[in-house]
């Protein structure tokens, strides 16, 4: 299934506007692919992969091929990819890719609260969502090790830290090298809570994170 949103088209003659006259441009599109007759067994939990390449290419790296793997062992998986333009604001940015995220979810009608898997920047997105929408599970691949990090590179203005408070699990996966930076900086890896699993992983790829993930969610229950 494909799915494509347009917002307000941008004019022909585009000059530079002032802030309070941007208009936003929104497109989402998703694929939702169901697991296969022969899985031995299917999963009532669907998985939700959460990519935003248009901002962050590494938000979509091996995640096509772990949402396949995961697919063929038996879970419904969704798809989405957000693009948000013109905005000048972190936090709207936020917001707008949230709301899109869950029209997609809410579209894809799941009989239970998904599991979210992020990669990247894109983590951001999958944070920002459960703050105010219900999830199963979350899991934050090579997440930023804080939002301060992208000032300037992937955010355009200043991004408060997310203040949520853990309440059904989450797993955090990273090279063993890169672990030590978000247990140093990041707010889920420095504090602890029996809601978070930090797990790191040699290769954050094809089947090494592939049995990382479907050895989390074996453990989740889901």
């Amino acid at each position: 299934m494909f799915r494509t949103y347009w917002g307000p088209a941008r004019p022909k003659a585009y000059a530079p506007m002032k802030r309070a006259a941007f208009r936003t441009i929104v497109t989402s599109s998703f694929i939702m692919r169901n697991p296969p007759e022969s899985a031995h067994r299917h999963a009532p939990t669907p998985l939700v992969f959460v990519s935003a390449k248009d901002w962050d290419q590494k938000s979509t790296e091996g995640m096509n091929d772990l949402g396949s793997m995961l697919t063929e062992k038996g879970f419904m998986s969704l798809f989405t990819d957000l693009y948000v333009s013109e905005i000048n604001n972190s936090c709207d940015m936020l917001n707008l890719y949230s709301k899109e995220l869950r029209s997609n979810v809410q579209y894809a009608m799941a009989p239970f609260a998904p599991v979210f898997i992020a990669r990247s920047t894109a983590c951001l997105v999958t944070q920002k969502y459960i703050s105010s929408y219900p999830a199963s599970g979350l899991v934050l691949i090579s997440p930023p090790a804080s939002n301060a990090d992208l000032m300037h590179e992937k955010l355009p203005t200043d991004l408060d830290e997310f203040i949520y408070e853990p309440k059904f699990p989450i797993a955090i996966m990273d090279t063993p090298e890169r672990i030590d930076k978000l247990k140093a900086k990041n707010r889920l890896c420095k504090e602890s809570n029996h809601f978070v699993d930090i797990i790191p992983v040699d290769k954050l790829g094809g089947q090494p994170l592939f049995s990382a993930v479907e050895k989390w969610l074996d453990q989740l229950g889901v």
